[in-house]
């Protein structure tokens, strides 16, 4: 496996673009992807019981239609809470972009990300649709405006893409994703699209994307808030011309190692982003009795806002991360435990069967003042391990979200 420059346009016979339609006042807010043959669509969803309109539409085309050939994303509005004339505007969005493209409609997925309740404005995005298509190109630069027209409170685009050799042949995956705030996901994670140009069944297409959001996008963790629009959608054209993957064997294991690849840097990417962040931290659980044991108290270390804090101020408070893991619900002998903090500065061990190792203060702290953070707690019980992804908690963090209509 090889990993490239690029996002959704680096696998062959995608194409996409990125504008400002006139949702937002003055930034990019519509992007478009297409492939000009039929895809193999998989997807995951939010599993908040409150579900946007888009999230709807899109479960309907992955789980009851046999391909899809593009998606269309605004951000700005989140056509949430919108009830039946918000889907009925999905239905106009998709129904717009099929008649100029020569397909079905039911050939269309959306895409919705911003403030919640609101209606979109579905003649600006019909516009912005009839802007699109004619620019749609499969250049990286066209990638990168799709990506960047996604951002909501994001502050970086976010792409990913390797290639692997399928039956001899090279095969891509690519992705790009957006996520900064509401992100607590127990299926996915806000939007994030990746495509690939591997010849695969639909069946297997969604084993690999259920598999490898459990340990990418799931693992994730911004503010605790699940979304109401989480989606990751999969979209597989063939046009590599591989040998179609219909069952489990290397080349499915091969596929879904590239996939996992690509969702894993997109996750992290998320967590990096969070909004007012300046630390990814990220909790490796390791020695642990089993995979779920392993995931819970690497979940609850991450979302422990007092953790989150002392990340921030580079504090090495290593009492909170022990408290996130009693409270996970997960057993386990605390005075069996060993913690380490890792960065690019160094790795410390601060406790060891529970209690203090009489660590360096000083030296914890330039460890923990880098800009990606690791803790790792050891609790001896077994061989599984789990590993989660999250930010420090910052002011700016409260600012932003108390500030975030206007």
């Amino acid at each position: 496996m090889q990993v490239i420059e690029g996002g959704v346009t680096a696998a062959k016979g995608f194409q996409a673009i990125g504008i400002h339609a006139g949702i937002k006042k003055n930034k990019k807010d519509m992007a478009m992807l297409y492939s000009k043959v039929p895809c193999a669509a998989a997807g995951t969803f939010t599993t908040n019981v409150v579900k946007a309109a888009p999230v709807k539409w899109d479960q309907e085309i992955v789980y009851n239609h046999p391909a899809a050939h593009a998606v269309v994303v605004n951000s700005g509005v989140a056509n949430a809470c919108t009830g039946e004339e918000g889907y009925g505007y999905c239905r106009e969005t998709a129904g717009k972009a099929a008649k100029l493209l020569g397909i079905d409609e039911t050939e269309v997925l959306v895409g919705s990300t911003g403030v919640i309740g609101q209606q979109i404005p579905v003649d600006t995005i019909k516009q912005g649709i009839e802007r699109m298509i004619p620019l749609l190109e499969d250049t990286k630069e066209a990638g990168v405006l799709a990506a960047e027209a996604i951002m909501t409170t994001d502050t970086v685009k976010k792409e990913a893409a390797v290639q692997v050799e399928l039956g001899g042949v090279t095969v891509t995956v690519g992705g790009m994703c957006k996520g900064s705030g509401m992100i607590h996901p127990n299926m996915c994670t806000m939007l994030s699209f990746v495509t690939t140009d591997a010849a695969i069944s639909k069946k297997m297409l969604q084993k690999a994307l259920s598999e490898s959001v459990k340990d990418t996008y799931n693992m994730v963790s911004v503010d605790g808030d699940t979304s109401t629009n989480d989606t990751v959608l999969l979209l597989a054209n063939g046009v590599a011309g591989n040998p179609e993957i219909t069952e489990e064997g290397e080349d499915y294991r091969k596929f879904a190692e590239a996939l996992n690849h690509v969702n894993t840097e997109l996750a992290k990417k998320i967590a990096g982003d969070g909004e007012g962040a300046t630390a990814l931290f990220e909790v490796k659980v390791i020695g642990a009795e089993s995979k779920e044991q392993a995931v819970t108290l690497s979940k609850s270390i991450v979302t422990s806002s007092l953790t989150k804090a002392a990340i921030y101020g580079h504090d090495a408070n290593w009492g909170r991360i022990l408290c996130a893991m009693g409270y996970s619900g997960a057993q386990f002998d605390p005075e069996q435990v060993d913690l380490y903090f890792e960065s690019a500065a160094g790795k410390l061990k601060i406790i060891e069967n529970g209690v203090s190792t009489g660590y360096s203060e000083e030296e914890a702290t330039k460890i923990l003042s880098e800009q990606e953070v690791t803790a790792i707690a050891d609790v001896k019980m077994g061989d599984a391990h789990a590993t989660a992804w999250g930010c420090d908690l910052t002011y700016e963090y409260v600012k932003i979200n108390a500030d975030y209509r206007s």
